[in-house]
């Protein structure tokens, strides 16, 4: 007899103890060991950063006016060398377990990024069947990318199902219209709500009993009698509670959800834990700290496996943390306009190109990258676009005349992927910066984009 079968709808009783009693326990020898092991590690710079250099800034030795001069503003760089690191900076903290890496590409979809991220061994977290396409363009296997759509119709499932994706279904009725289609013919794996509130901002909070993604914990009886009914076979289960998490504890948390949940499932090949690792957007900023989570959650998920009776897959999902701190957005100043309250900063990129700071009160650091020299002054860098298009308030940057370049930091995540033609307005072209060299992995759009697919019709 199949194993499921043996499950029935009472046993999930220990699955909804209080979720924070107590963390698995590590023995101190062995945190001890992970610890020198850790420091035996060959060391990677992880502070790959715009520097300024004898009176230039510069990006892997290129002077970022010069990339300014020949590909216009505004403008979208990437430090590759700085995403790259980022990636192995993971590797490296979970290098215990077997771990594979999901890169958010909603993040930045750029095919060139994409390819750079397959090529040090990353693999594809995408959310509808169009990052998919991009993904399997860019070479990543079908296997290799999770596939997590939320409130999609289910010919977009089905279409990841003819694609050969790893399927990720966040909804009972999804499920059951899995089950009646493919029973155990196709696996896939289940994304669960874990009620547990976390992130750095309720817009980007994904996990509370509130939001829109996941199946809630409390519906575990619901899945068990879908999973039986249609004997679905679940490979993987997923949790995202949110995005800028910073204590490790939360993971723990949802580690021990987990491990309670996966005990119901005897098929499950990895356990994805998501992302939401927090990065600096200025100085003095807490961070996640990845090497104490690789070594407290690692430790966790391997002292499971042994009770689970077979090692399983530890899977992460990063986005922002790969490509955030990599991105810069240069742009001109086209006006200084000096009010008897406020100086605003008046630049020729806007909320269109990076609409963080109005949709989540996100701060970027701006550097007055053409006057790094001059007298500290008060600013409000704002927009070009027709709304309230606030960039940053208060701001001491080096005295700022009209033609200078500012370049906007932390802008490689949620950036371009976001941007739209508001106001008619056309988006920016993007460059990689990679083995020292600049190279353009998108033009700047024309007017001819705008018009491309209106159909123009006789009135």
């Amino acid at each position: 007899m199949n194993l499921k079968t043996k499950i029935t709808l009472s046993t999930p009783k220990l699955f909804f103890k209080k979720i924070d009693e107590g963390f698995l326990n590590q023995s101190r020898s062995s945190l001890i060991q992970d610890v020198i092991r850790r420091k035996n590690q060959p060391k990677l710079n992880f502070f790959y950063q715009m520097e300024l250099v004898n009176g230039t800034y510069a990006l892997q030795s290129i002077d970022v006016k010069s990339l300014a001069g020949e590909y216009g503003t505004p403008l979208y760089v990437y430090d590759g060398e700085k995403i790259v690191a980022q990636l192995q900076h993971l590797k490296n903290a979970f290098s215990q377990n077997t771990l594979k890496v999901k890169y958010a590409m909603k993040a930045l979809s750029n095919i060139s990024i994409l390819k750079l991220l397959k090529k040090q061994g990353s693999g594809i977290d995408a959310v509808s069947i169009y990052e998919a396409h991009l993904a399997l363009r860019a070479g990543f296997k079908p296997e290799d990318i999770q596939f997590t759509p939320n409130g999609v119709d289910f010919s977009e499932i089905t279409a990841g199902v003819e694609l050969g994706l790893c399927i990720n279904l966040d909804n009972l009725s999804a499920l059951e219209k899995f089950g009646k289609k493919y029973g155990n013919t196709y696996p896939c794996g289940l994304r669960l709500n874990p009620h547990i509130m976390a992130g750095g901002n309720l817009k980007i909070s994904t996990g509370h009993a509130a939001s829109k993604f996941g199946i809630s914990v409390h519906q575990l009886p619901q899945i068990i009698q879908l999973m039986n009914q249609y004997n679905i076979n679940i490979n993987g289960l997923h949790m995202h509670t949110g995005s800028e998490i910073t204590d490790t504890d939360v993971y723990l948390k949802m580690a021990n959800l987990f491990f309670d949940t996966a005990v119901h499932f005897t098929e499950l090949k990895f356990i994805d834990f998501g992302s939401g690792f927090k990065v600096a957007y200025k100085e003095g900023d807490r961070i996640t700290n990845v090497d104490e989570l690789g070594l407290q959650l690692g430790r966790a998920f391997r002292d499971f496996c042994k009770k689970y009776g077979r090692m399983l897959e530890l899977w992460i999902e990063p986005g922002k943390y790969l490509v955030s701190e990599a991105g810069y957005l240069l742009a001109n100043v086209n006006v200084v306009k000096a009010t008897p309250s406020v100086t605003f900063v008046g630049v020729d990129t806007g909320l269109n190109h990076l609409i963080r700071p109005m949709m989540y009160d996100a701060y970027h650091e701006i550097v007055n990258v053409s006057n790094p020299n001059g007298e500290k002054k008060i600013y409000t860098v704002v927009g070009n676009i027709c709304e309230t298009d606030t960039i940053g308030t208060d701001r001491k940057l080096n005295e700022v005349r009209e033609g200078d370049l500012l370049a906007i930091k932390n802008a490689g995540a949620y950036g371009y992927s976001m941007a739209s033609n508001y106001n008619s307005r056309l988006r920016p072209a993007e460059v990689l910066i990679w083995n020292g060299k600049a190279q353009l992995i998108r033009k700047r759009e024309t007017l001819e984009d705008l018009l491309n697919n209106q159909v123009e019709v006789e009135i």
